[in-house]
C-alpha cells in the first residue's frame, strides 16, 4: 500500500489565521506554520512546524502518513535534549529513545513523533548542565533539580495536546514509560486508546539516571537487571554550582 501524505494545503489554510481559547490553564494556542517532506535514515516522513502563544518556541511534528482523523495513531512525545540527541551523551537515554521511536514509526503506515522544545525536562540547557555538575558530586537527577529550585520535572504537555488537535488526530497509542504524560494528555482532552512501552537497554553511564526515573518519578521501567551507578566517597561532600543560594545548597540534606 502506497504511503499517504498529510493534506498540506488544507491544514495550512485552516491554520493561517487560527486563533482559539487555547489549551490548559495558560490557554496555549498552537498553529501549523509550515509542512515539508522529510526523508530520513529511519524512513520517509513529513515535518510539520508549529508556533504558539506561550514561549515563542517552534515545536515540530515528524509525521508518517496521513494521520488526520486517525484513530489509534502511535505517538511519541520527545523533549529536546541537545546533549543526547545531537552530541550522543551517554548520561541519558534520550537519543536512543528518539531513534527507537523514529525507527518504529518509520515502519508503520501512520505515526507521529512530537519534538518538543523542553530542554532539560523544562529547566533549559544552562540549568541542565548545572544539574549535571551536581550529579557529578553524587546527587541524582531529582535531587539536582530540587537543589536548583525546580520541581523534578518542569515540562508541560498542553502544547503537545494542541499539536495533536491541530493535526486532527482522534486517538493515540502513546509510546511512553511515563504515567505523567498519559495523565496530562488525557487532562488536556487527548483520547488515549493504549500505551506502547518504550524501554531500551541501559548503559553504565545512565543506569543510575534510569533507576531514579523509575524509583522517584514513577516511570514504568523494570529495574531487576539494573545495578546502578556506584557513588564514590568523595561525592558525599555537598555539591555547589554558581548561582545557588544557601537555602538551595542545604535543601537536599534537610
Amino acid at each position: 500500500m502506497a504511503l499517504t501524505s498529510l493534506p498540506i494545503e488544507t491544514l495550512l489554510s485552516e491554520n493561517e489565521n487560527h486563533c482559539c481559547e487555547g489549551c490548559g490553564p495558560d490557554n496555549i494556542c498552537v498553529k501549523i506554520i509550515s509542512i515539508a517532506d522529510l526523508p530520513t535514515r529511519f524512513g520517509d516522513f513529513q515535518i510539520v512546524a508549529f508556533e504558539n502563544n506561550k514561549d515563542g518556541k517552534e515545536h515540530i511534528a515528524i509525521v508518517r502518513g496521513d494521520v488526520t482523523d486517525g484513530e489509534d495513531i502511535p505517538v511519541r512525545l520527545h523533549s529536546e535534549c541537545l546533549t543526547g540527541d545531537a552530541l550522543g551523551s551517554l548520561r541519558c537515554d534520550c537519543r536512543d529513545q528518539l531513534e527507537a521511536a523514529l525507527t518504529a514509526i518509520g515502519q508503520e503506515e501512520k505515526g507521529i513523533v512530537l519534538y518538543l522544545r523542553q530542554e532539560g525536562r523544562g529547566i533549559g540547557l544552562g540549568n541542565k548542565i548545572r544539574a549535571y555538575a551536581l550529579q557529578d558530586y553524587g546527587m541524582d537527577t531529582v535531587e539536582a533539580n530540587l537543589a536548583l529550585g525546580f520541581r523534578d520535572d518542569e515540562r508541560d504537555y498542553a502544547v503537545a495536546a494542541h499539536m495533536l488537535q491541530s493535526l486532527k488526530v482522534q486517538s493515540v497509542q502513546l509510546m511512553t514509560n511515563n504515567p505523567r504524560k498519559l495523565d496530562e494528555l488525557t487532562r488536556y482532552g487527548v483520547r488515549i486508546s493504549g500505551r506502547i512501552p518504550h524501554i531500551l537497554p541501559p548503559n553504565p553511564h545512565n543506569e543510575f539516571y534510569l533507576r531514579t526515573k523509575a524509583e522517584k518519578s514513577g516511570h514504568l521501567i523494570d529495574l531487576k537487571d539494573f545495578k546502578g551507578k556506584v557513588h564514590l566517597s568523595e561525592q558525599h561532600d555537598r555539591p555547589v554550582v554558581k548561582g545557588m543560594t544557601e537555602q538551595q545548597i542545604k535543601a537536599p540534606y534537610e
